[in-house]
């Protein structure tokens, strides 16, 4: 298989698409037509972790964090990133990225985290904006239901848990065909008067491509009018952080020694502890701060996240525990989630976890 090929499987979980506008995702180093011998998953891409793909002749590294985040300049070696850049060069070594791609899925970061956790029935915390379209478009009525369908198998119609929706109204669409056009009804020249179906449909803004190739190759008129907007409907299924349940009820304190242990942090930072018992759990890998007034809006007795600063504790306000339990740590369950899925999706295919350890915190 290329990289190419690998990495729309990926694109599958996380849609480059859902990446935040600051991020650096995607291929970030190697030729996308590369042949794969094999695919090393990481949580950092440095140096050791190259090595690592070399003694095991893997050359395609999928990794969280993106290596490249900001521009380089030049490539002398003086630094980490380029010597990682230029290493992976020298030995064909592909490096792709998903970053806050994988945060934003259903199925990504945060999932993995209320999984491990035992959340249940966890739901988006922080849904992004913008990530849901509408198309109109218009089409003879013998030919509506035929559209439909070729719409709903590319992905539109969807809401939620329901498929195949879309609403659909009758009228009369007129057109004259010019001189050199080729009409599928009506003649050159002449107004013609047509029976047709407008027909809407929203879709993830992920899906665009594919809707529209699909709407292309099954419409029947020359010219195919439509509309694309998009709306400022919440996505529900898209975004940052998730919250949900635990099955039972706990102390702050026996919740405290529990996410410790299944969470393998070696040490909690937190806000003042309320006494009370903790049931909902809100959840966000990586820097969380910005995911506390929604939070404590759901009603969570707890976040997890990282990097939080000394004044941004205060913000729990006596309404939520805030937990810190490291940046590495809510995060490290993502490789596996990635070799899950990978192994999945391309058995038989050399995939590996990588066995380096890339935390670059550590505790006295």
């Amino acid at each position: 298989m290329t990289v190419r090929e690998i990495t729309r499987h990926l694109e599958e979980l996380a849609p480059l698409l859902y990446a935040e506008d600051f991020d650096n995702v995607g291929l970030l180093v190697g030729d996308p037509d590369q042949q794969v011998s094999g695919i090393l998953v990481t949580l950092d891409t440095l140096e050791n972790v190259v090595d690592e793909a070399i003694d095991k002749k893997l050359n395609l590294i999928v990794s969280f964090h993106p290596i490249i985040f900001t521009g380089l300049k030049k490539l002398t070696g003086k630094t980490y990133v380029e010597r990682v850049v230029m290493k992976a060069l020298a030995n064909k070594i592909a490096i792709y990225s998903m970053h806050t791609a994988l945060d934003n899925s259903i199925i990504g970061v945060n999932a993995k985290i209320c999984e491990v956790l035992g959340v249940f029935s966890p739901k988006i915390l922080i849904p992004k904006a913008q990530t849901i379209k509408k198309l109109t478009t218009y089409v003879p009525k013998k030919n509506a239901d035929e559209l439909k369908e070729s719409l709903f198998q590319a992905g539109a119609g969807t809401i939620g848990n329901y498929s195949n929706c879309s609403f659909s109204s009758d009228g009369t669409g007129s057109f004259m065909a010019g001189e050199n056009s080729n009409p599928t009804l009506g003649e050159i020249g002449k107004t013609h008067f047509e029976e047709e179906t407008q027909i809407n449909v929203t879709f993830d803004s992920a899906k665009e491509i594919d809707v529209l190739n699909a709407l292309f190759k099954n419409h029947p008129y020359e010219e195919v009018a439509y509309e694309v907007i998009t709306l400022d409907n919440t996505n529900q299924n898209i975004g940052m952080g998730m919250v949900g349940e635990i099955e039972k009820e706990m102390d702050e304190t026996e919740f405290f020694s529990m996410l410790k242990e299944k969470m393998n942090a070696s040490v909690i930072r937190h806000s003042q502890l309320l006494g009370k018992k903790v049931k909902k759990v809100a959840v966000l890998g990586g820097s969380g701060a910005f995911a506390i007034p929604i939070a404590k809006q759901k009603g969570a007795d707890v976040l997890i996240t990282a990097d939080i600063k000394y004044h941004e504790f205060y913000e729990a306000e006596g309404k939520i525990v805030i937990c810190d339990i490291g940046h590495y740590e809510t995060e490290q369950f993502t490789k596996n989630l990635l070799v899950d899925f990978l192994t999945e999706k391309i058995p038989n295919f050399a995939i590996a976890l990588s066995e380096s350890i890339t935390n670059p915190i550590k505790y006295f």
